[in-house]
């Protein structure tokens, strides 16, 4: 394979990475809303479907260099959605 072909190849698959990475994060800021609204009722939540998330978009960005992302604590959640009250 050519140097070329080789570098084209590296582009593509970086390219998807971000694309998944990007979509993985939605995913992430999905479930974090639904925590916080779920906190803000009252009512109980956790914080594994984010992690999880969180988890696999780290893995992500140490083989493509993209940026973490931190880990998620119930009392984070609880702690924004008591600022967003008020």
């Amino acid at each position: 394979m050519s140097v070329h072909l080789q570098i084209a190849d590296q582009i593509k698959k970086h390219r998807q990475a971000q694309k998944q990475f990007q979509q993985m994060d939605q995913k992430r800021e999905e479930a974090i809303e639904k925590a916080v609204s779920e906190a803000k009722q009252g009512k109980p939540f956790t914080t594994t479907a984010i992690n999880r998330i969180t988890e696999e978009m780290n893995q992500l960005a140490k083989l493509y260099q993209l940026p973490t992302r931190k880990l998620v604590t119930v009392e984070m959640v609880k702690i924004y959605a008591l600022r967003m009250q008020k």
